[in-house]
């Protein structure tokens, strides 16, 4: 379990990461429009898991915002966004946003995923959300760069991921 703050109280959660070197595990979850989308799908390329609590949050908001923006110029780079929100508030978000490519994935038919990559909070007022961390996959699905933000109200370190790619 990893040990992170969540409004700078202590909280854990459910695993710990995936380590660097390892295959990222398989998961089928749901985009936007109620499809199911699988790691799979993405095989070929280099892929960055944005993973967090909630869309409907500030942080959250600016981390795809800053993903989107930087990654969007890399060819053979899949950004997913992830998280329990319902597809629809994935949706609404890049709606409002004037979002487009942006590949929003949701849990909530899969909860397992939080326990295979270690993200789920086993504590706190967001017990059962995601964690925000970030996981960057090579072409061949392996894990070569991984962040468990130690305060999830804080943003990932977009430039440690760019540098991973």
């Amino acid at each position: 379990m990893a040990h992170i703050t969540l409004g700078g109280s202590r909280c854990i959660t459910v695993g710990e990461l995936p380590p660097v070197g390892s295959v990222a595990p398989a998961f089928t979850l749901t985009a936007q429009n109620l499809s199911d989308a699988s790691l799979s799908d993405y095989s070929g390329k280099k892929v960055v898991l944005n993973i967090f609590p909630s869309i409907d949050t500030g942080v959250c908001q600016k981390s795809v915002r800053a993903f989107n923006e930087k990654l969007n110029a890399i060819d053979g780079v899949q950004l997913l966004n992830i998280s329990m929100d319902l597809p629809f508030a994935g949706a609404r978000f890049c709606a409002a946003e004037g979002l487009e490519n942006v590949a929003f994935l949701s849990a909530f038919k899969a909860p397992s995923f939080g326990g295979d990559y270690g993200v789920t909070f086993a504590d706190s007022k967001f017990a059962g959300l995601f964690s925000r961390a970030v996981l960057v996959l090579d072409a061949a699905g392996k894990i070569v760069h991984s962040e468990q933000v130690s305060e999830t109200g804080q943003e990932p370190n977009y430039e440690n991921v760019l540098a991973a790619l």
